[in-house]
Order: structure tokens, then sequence, then C-alpha cells
């Protein structure tokens, strides 16, 4: 079986276009220690070969390319004309994403958090306003205090409602997350699982409304690791998250 690759980061070369593909160059360092011995590796150079129409599918320019972080999902090939191929491996890519910019999150993380702030002094405001009005009509204050059940009865009935139950998880899972969020790796898309036991945990989950094992994926890339079954199920089930357990936690 071909060894599969999996590269992270972005171009350190111009993108070159070719007849049905393009090609790039990327790098990655070698591991900082090495048995005894042995030379340490300093910088690993691929080039990578995508499909044109799954290249465009990604958006990315022959600009933007060298500046966005991607992750490449392919096998090694030899196939391909030396002239074609500066670096040290050659990579088929099988799947192409580009990866959330860490500034870009930040950001949106900050206008969050200060919308939220706003909220707040907005909401402290409004309770100004309103002890204000009070304040200034003693009659309807005094009326309000006549019958103070009127006031308490709502309160009491908050107080007395059942807190939300949190959804169960199956055993194992070790976080919560989007389903959307879930690459999958194209051998896994070439495959198809057995339908009967495909159709088994469909039922197990209208019984019980969950999984019945966790997905297991790579924490920071969100690549499906093992139990592709239950992803096709949750996906026929329409589910917005899903339990997983990564892949260096197993």
């Amino acid at each position: 079986m071909p060894h599969k690759m999996t590269l992270t980061g972005s171009a350190t070369g111009p993108l070159r276009e070719y007849d049905r593909y393009v090609a790039f160059d990327m790098r990655e360092k070698g591991s900082p220690s090495a048995p005894k011995g042995l030379k340490k590796s300093t910088f690993i150079s691929y080039t990578v070969f995508v499909a044109k129409k799954a290249f465009n599918k990604t958006g990315l320019t022959k600009k933007s390319i060298m500046h966005e972080k991607i992750l490449v999902q392919g096998e090694p090939t030899l196939d391909i004309p030396i002239d074609e191929c500066p670096g040290e491996i050659g990579i088929i890519c099988f799947q192409i994403t580009v990866l959330p910019n860490k500034n870009d999150k930040e950001a949106n993380e900050s206008k969050d958090k200060k919308e939220a702030q706003q909220e707040v002094s907005k909401a402290q405001q409004e309770v100004a306003a309103t002890t204000q009005e009070e304040k200034q009509e003693p009659v309807a204050k005094e009326a309000k205090t006549v019958q103070p059940e009127v006031k308490e009865t709502p309160v009491q009935e908050k107080k007395a409602a059942p807190p939300k139950k949190q959804p169960i998880q199956p055993k194992g899972t070790k976080d919560v997350v989007s389903f959307e969020d879930i690459i999958v790796p194209e051998a896994f898309l070439k495959t198809r699982p057995n339908p009967v036991k495909t159709e088994e945990v469909i039922e197990f989950v209208k019984r019980t409304g969950h999984l019945d094992k966790p997905l297991t994926i790579e924490k920071e890339t969100k690549v499906l690791k093992d139990g592709y079954r239950r992803y096709i199920v949750a996906k026929t089930m329409k589910m917005d998250h899903v339990p997983v357990v990564y892949d260096d936690q197993k």
C-alpha cells in the first residue's frame, strides 16, 4: 500500500502551471535530534503536484499561496521528471485545504469580546435609567410594595425550572467538535463501509440520541484517523457536533 504523507505550511516558491496540474514547493524542518552516529537533518524540501480542478476549489492564487497556511495530503512519487520536481521528494496531492489564519482568528475573538462588553454596558445603562425613573415616581413604587408577590412570582417560577440536561456522549469521549471542521482523507472517501453495520449504528443513534463510539482525529488539523463509518452515520443523521478522541490519546 502506498505511503501516505501529510504536510503543513506555506509554499516556499512561486506557483508553476502545467497542462492539467500546478506545482509548488514546500519544506519541513527535520527532527532536532537523531540517533547517535547518524547525521542530523535540517530541512526536507518537497514539490507538491495538484490537479488544477482541486487547486481552483481552494480559492488560492499565485500570490496568496505563499502567505496562506495549507494542509496537503498525498503520497510520494518518483515518476515526475526531475526538471519539474526541484524538491527532494515529489508529492502527488489527493487533498489540499487552506487552514485558518491565527491572526484572523484572534481578531475575530477580540471583536466578539468587544461586542459582548458593549452589550453589558448597554444593559447597565438601561438598569440605571430604570432606577432613576423609579426614584422620580414614589407613588408607583409604593403601589408595587403593597403586593410584592406580583413581582416575586416570576422569580420563584424561574428558580423552580429544571436545569438544562447536557447531551449524553459515548464512553471514552475526550471532546466534542463541529462536524463541519472534520477533514476526511481521500483514502476514506474511496471506501464504502459495510451497509449492514452502518444501519446498526444508525438504529443505535435513533434509540440513544448519540453515537456508539467517538471518532478519532488529529488534534491540530482535525483530520479523521479512524471511525469513517460513524462519520457517515453522523452525516446521515445531520448531527451538528460529534464526540471525538484525539489520535495521541488512544
